[in-house]
This record gives structure tokens, sequence and C-alpha cells, in this order.
């Protein structure tokens, strides 16, 4: 096996932006963008889907990105995930629109943070375990890494381990996990976590967080075993980076496809 690299499309206000993950909270105070696009989200999916970049996601933080998401989607019909506000009643709205998966988190909640296997399984029959995908975005605890929720803002009882990622297998397709206390930072990735999940290895899963080199893509890939693919934000030279270039991560997967 052999890590891809997934692209990613995050949606703030209605613009594509790199923020760092920790800052974002819901009265915006504290928040920290790295980058702001004056390209639209459609801009980024077209050349996603130009370069055969299947797979990646679009993340809606907050309100007011709908419409921009919806753009993405027609611009890339079928070649990406869509997350952010997803639940049980909108999900099929947004495989209509052309998501090829959902991705969910909060909604699996309740607002004490506490997992609701029920709402898990409402979702499962709405869509299928198929075109679902479970964010498991996390920070790192006196237990391990624990699930966070609402913007990685408050800390569930789910915590990430090859317990929990067993558990929930059956239920998705794939797993999307930002380790949330590097997102954002380009400071390097969480390399025990990576190895973590590499050492499970049982769905197809995507990691994010802290790839600042293509060097870091080296190691993920040699963490996990090649098991984990990874996303790269605010180091991409097409996000205002300078560590990464697009140009290599799609040399990369066509090298390693």
């Amino acid at each position: 096996m052999t890590t891809q690299f997934r692209p990613c499309i995050d949606l703030h206000d209605g613009k594509v932006k790199q923020i760092v993950g920790g800052s974002l909270r819901d009265d915006g105070a504290g928040l920290r963008e790295n980058f702001v696009s004056d390209k639209s989200a459609a801009f980024f999916a077209s050349r996603y889907c130009a370069d055969g970049l299947a797979g990646g996601h679009v993340i809606k933080l907050g309100q007011g990105n709908d419409a921009a998401a919806r753009e993405a989607l027609a611009a890339f019909p079928g070649g990406l995930h869509i997350g952010g506000g997803v639940n049980a009643d909108n999900a099929e709205v947004w495989l209509n629109h052309g998501a090829s998966h959902v991705i969910v988190t909060s909604w699996l909640f309740d607002s004490a943070g506490h997992f609701l296997d029920d709402r898990l399984e409402v979702l499962k029959r709405r869509v299928g375990a198929e075109r679902l995908v479970l964010d498991l975005s996390c920070r790192r605890t006196a237990d391990g890494w624990t699930v966070a929720m609402n913007r990685w803002q408050t800390l569930t009882d789910l915590h990430v381990t090859p317990q929990t990622l067993d558990r929930l297998a059956g239920s998705c397709a794939e797993f999307l996990i930002h380790a949330a206390d590097v997102e954002g930072l380009c400071g390097g990735i969480d390399g025990e976590l990576v190895a973590l999940l590499g050492g499970w290895g049982k769905r197809p899963m995507t990691y994010a967080g802290g790839v600042a080199t293509m060097d870091d893509v080296l190691k993920v890939e040699r963490a996990s075993g090649g098991k984990l693919d990874l996303t790269v934000g605010s180091a991409l030279d097409i996000f205002g980076g300078s560590g990464v270039r697009y140009a290599d991560l799609v040399a990369w997967n066509r090298r390693t496809g």
C-alpha cells in the first residue's frame, strides 16, 4: 500500500481559507487565518478534477458556506467528500449535489459530547455505510487522543483507539482524522497518532495536521506503512505556503498510485 495525497477545500465565510485549527471559535475571537484565497471553491475543485485527485474533502467551517460548497461539488461531481454541519436530514441533499461521500462528526454526539450510537444507525440507514465518512478529528489528552467536536472546541467521550476504530468500521467507508493540536501550524506531523492509525489500517483513512514539507509526506507513509492517506493545507503553495509544491504532490500520486 502507498500513501496518497487527498486535496482539501476549507470554507469559512464563503471563502477558501487555511485556518489554525485550534483557533476556530463560535464567536470568531482569536481566529488565526494563514491564508484567504481570492479564487473560488469551484476553481480549486476544477483543478483537482483536472489532476485526477478524487477523494478529497470540502469542509464547511460554520455558516455561510453552502453556496461555495455546492459550486465546488458541481465542478468535480462524484470526486469530493463534504463535511461540516452534516446530519441525517441533509446528508442525502449533499449527495444529490454531487458529493461522493458525506463526512459527519458533531451530529453523532449530544451537547455534552456523549456519542450517540442510534444517530449513527439512522445516518447509516439513510445514506449507506459505503457513502459515509466518520470524522474522528482529535486532540491529545491524558487518555491519548480524544475526538473533539464543534470545530474542535468540545472534547467528547470517544477516544481514538484500535477498539474505537473496530467498533465504528462497519458503519462507514472511511475515516478522516485531523490532529487538531498541530493543524495549520506547519510544525510537523503527529507521528505517534500516524503510527497508531497505520497500525490499525482496516479502513481507508486520511490524516491531516502539521505537514510542512515533502519529508513529512514520506514520514506519514513510513510510519503508517502506506495505509494512511494525507492532506496538506497551510504548507501548500496553492494556499500561500512555501513548504510543499502542489505539483510535487500530483507527481507523487502518479508515481505511487
